[in-house]
């Protein structure tokens, strides 16, 4: 492979990354933290099998990500989501 492929590869792969951008925290913008007693906020970050979706498909900032999963927990142990 020629230098020149290569280049034009990696610019590629350069664009290709700086045209995702990357959602913010949904509570951020909303200006909210995660609570149990909101039941179809904390649905909406669980996946159809009932388990906590990651921070690369929620977009979540990690402070957040830690309140949500304590949320979740809290909420299933006093059976408002399955």
């Amino acid at each position: 492979m020629s230098a020149a492929k290569r280049r034009d590869t990696n610019n590629v792969l350069l664009s290709r990354s700086s045209r995702e951008s990357r959602r913010g925290c949904w509570f951020c913008e909303n200006e909210i933290d995660p609570d149990y007693k909101s039941v179809d906020v904390v649905k909406s970050f669980l996946s159809p099998r009932g388990k906590i979706l990651s921070r690369k498909i929620t977009g979540i900032c990690a402070k957040h990500q830690r309140l949500l999963s304590s949320a979740i927990k809290l909420a299933r142990h006093l059976a408002l989501v399955r």
